[in-house]
């Protein structure tokens, strides 16, 4: 059976048929609009979201209630509020849709069962994990060691997909920008 999640599940492990419909039996298939909430600050999240078509974000309200973008996920990534699903407490984050988006949900208690049953999930996850903080890490030190002009050139470079799809407040945001000074940055030749 074929599908975005299947697809880009086989890139990194081998299912036989039978895995693959336990895999799916699972999961359930959501339509999110555009700016609807996933998961809100306060409650636990239960699931991880695969994105199949769209795009979303996760994000903190700041001390002077200013939106902090922290991550996109676009066609074939992952989000999730990681610490609230595996400790099951509650998000200081929230899961927006950024466009209309459709996702694989998979529900935190679906993922344990399938750990058991299916152990090359568990690789697959570990492998997705090791890059996820691989990027992670390369962010913050681009944060500390890359001028305000460096971050946006940078992220162009390597992002270019996500700059026509993104409100230019949202990508200040995960920039660590006012959306004036990106609007600055833009207007220069860069």
């Amino acid at each position: 059976m074929s599908t975005p999640l299947i697809n880009h599940i086989k890139r990194f492990i081998d299912l036989d048929e039978y895995q693959e419909q336990k895999l799916l039996a699972g999961i359930q298939k959501q339509s999110v609009k555009k700016k609807e909430y996933l998961l809100k600050e306060g409650q636990v999240c239960k699931a991880n979201y695969f994105v199949e078509k769209g795009c979303l974000r996760i994000f903190f309200i700041g001390e002077k209630g200013e939106e902090q973008t922290t991550y996109f996920a676009i066609e074939n990534w992952w989000i999730s509020d990681y610490a609230s699903l595996l400790s099951q407490a509650p998000s200081s984050f929230y899961i927006q849709a950024v466009e209309t988006t459709d996702i694989a949900v998979f529900p935190y208690v679906h993922l344990e069962s399938l750990a058991q049953d299916i152990p090359q999930i568990e690789r697959y996850f570990r492998i997705l994990m090791q890059k996820a903080y691989g990027a992670s890490q390369q962010r913050i030190k681009y944060l500390y060691s890359f001028s305000r002009e460096e971050m946006y050139r940078h992220f162009l470079k390597n992002y270019p997909h996500f700059v026509n799809r993104i409100p230019q407040y949202m990508l200040a945001s995960f920039l660590g920008f006012t959306p004036e000074y990106l609007s600055e940055i833009r207007k220069k030749k860069i």
